[in-house]
């Protein structure tokens, strides 16, 4: 199945919009598990045994295992997220940017060592540096288009002179996601939960693409106003995610009851803020 069908049939089924993202830290693992990295598996594997049938995707964080050197235990935990909830895409969060062979090696990477479903992936080196993914016909690319992080407005809202409108660079990446690079059907944008004027504004630009949203939860977004701002009936969904909100809910032996909880929650609030 495609990445974009698959999102959408997960969605349907468990009625939801959240995504959960993968971040596991050690240090803030359960006291039975505190410290040990050794139990990144089993700490991940029981988030999602816990809110599998609540959740429209998961997003493991590259970067949370690499440092841990636990990318066995990343390919376990995919492994585990195919066998015990394979309705349930997958997006890698690895940020990728490079071109030519390089780009080559990392669609490898997200595609065939970890059986990724999409990638997130910087955009800022063009299109040559996005094509290679897109060569995996059933999988999914999200480009990071409006961050929420307050350095982002370094780049990202800057106008470009030499584009007729003087968009600003997210308005260009947006546009450009929807019209020539998006050759398959494949792309969807990254837009943070803190902006939600902004993530209107690349909807308009967007209509069809999927919007990955990080920030709600502990990074303080707005759940009801992230999916009105991205939210539109037969148009492209929306990807609401919250990782530490769910992750860390409780710091006891009943972390993953806690977690199913808040991921419970988030996504009942996130079900009636769609627009009639």
């Amino acid at each position: 199945m495609k990445f974009m069908s698959k999102l959408q049939a997960a969605e349907r089924l468990n009625d939801s919009l959240l995504c959960v993202g993968l971040d596991p830290d050690p240090a803030k693992f359960p006291t039975h598990w505190k410290g040990d990295a050794g139990r990144i598996y089993d700490f991940c594997a029981a988030i999602v045994d816990a809110t599998k049938d609540l959740v429209s995707s998961y997003k493991p964080q590259i970067a949370y295992f690499a440092a841990h050197r636990a990318e066995d235990q990343l390919e376990q935990l995919m492994a585990h997220i195919k066998r015990n909830a394979p309705h349930v895409p997958v997006i890698l969060d690895a940020k990728r940017g490079d071109i030519g062979a390089t780009a080559e090696q990392y669609a490898r990477e997200a595609f065939e060592r970890y059986q990724a479903d999409a990638v997130t992936l910087s955009p800022f080196m063009g299109r040559d540096s996005v094509e290679p993914y897109l060569r995996y016909a059933d999988k999914g690319a999200f480009l990071l288009c409006r961050t929420s992080n307050p350095g982002g407005d370094d780049w990202q809202m800057q106008r470009l002179a030499d584009v007729p409108g003087q968009p600003r660079l997210f308005e260009h990446l947006a546009a450009l996601a929807q019209g020539d690079w998006n050759v398959n059907g494949q792309l969807g944008l990254v837009v943070g939960a803190t902006y939600p004027k902004e993530i209107e504004r690349v909807r308009g630009l967007a209509p069809t693409l999927p919007l990955l949203i990080p920030g709600v939860g502990a990074q303080g977004g707005d759940a009801a106003a992230t999916v009105a701002a991205g939210w539109r009936k037969d148009a492209g969904t929306v990807i609401v995610n919250s990782s530490r909100a769910v992750l860390y809910a409780s710091a006891g032996e009943d972390f993953a009851a806690a977690a199913r909880r808040v991921a419970l929650a988030t996504r009942d609030a996130l079900r009636p803020a769609k627009p009639a």
